[in-house]
């Protein structure tokens, strides 16, 4: 599991509460050893989440738990894996690749996709339609390379056929969580349709 390094600051913040910069003292496991200032020591229970650097994408957000308290001393675990927090828009790209649209109790729909990033995709899909907030499971051919995840609809907006009359499509933003090896197809894909952009420029 990616953890921050011993010896290096970390931002904490619990809940609301203003976020606090924390040493890391021992990391190992799920588990962490921080050394915080005192008035910044949360109670044993509490959920806390804790950032640093992702360089260059932006910053690891991590979901913990207070685990135990010594004076300034406090151990927590990992609730889960790290997400990168993108200070600025994922980089996105691409346009026209291949989509397989699941969704329980519905036929799956093909699509197309306008535009992807490390965590949405905006696509049509032909003779569906889909409501916003819908769970889907995409299957996503970038190249030579396939990706499956599960993603929740945003932005749904419905375009029947007009001429001639047809069946309805859709035009969607699915919003997902990438795992890190996801993150990295997409990256490289985006970045190599962007350089092939540029070339035919």
């Amino acid at each position: 599991m990616l953890l921050p390094d011993a010896g290096s600051y970390v931002e904490m913040t619990a809940s609301d509460e203003q976020a606090a910069r924390v040493r890391v003292v021992h990391a190992e496991g799920k588990g962490l050893t921080l050394s915080a200032p005192l008035v910044a020591v949360p109670g044993v229970g509490t959920d806390v989440t804790l950032r640093w650097s992702a360089a260059p994408r932006g910053r690891y957000a991590l979901k913990c738990a207070v685990t135990g308290i010594d004076e300034n001393r406090l151990r927590v675990e990992a609730r889960g894996e790290p997400l990168v927090e993108q200070q600025r828009h994922f980089v996105r790209g691409g346009g026209g690749e291949q989509v397989i649209m699941h969704r329980a109790g519905f036929p799956s729909a093909s699509g197309w996709i306008r535009d992807i990033s490390e965590h949405s995709m905006r696509g049509h899909f032909e003779g569906t339609n889909v409501r916003d907030g819908e769970s889907l499971r995409l299957r996503i051919e970038l190249g030579s390379e396939i990706i499956e995840m599960g993603a929740r609809a945003a932005k749904v907006e419905a375009l029947p056929q007009q001429v001639p009359p047809g069946p309805m499509s859709v035009e969607l933003v699915a919003i997902f969580e990438a795992s890190e090896a996801q993150a990295r197809i997409i990256r490289r894909y985006v970045m190599r349709q962007q350089l092939l952009s540029r070339s035919r420029a």
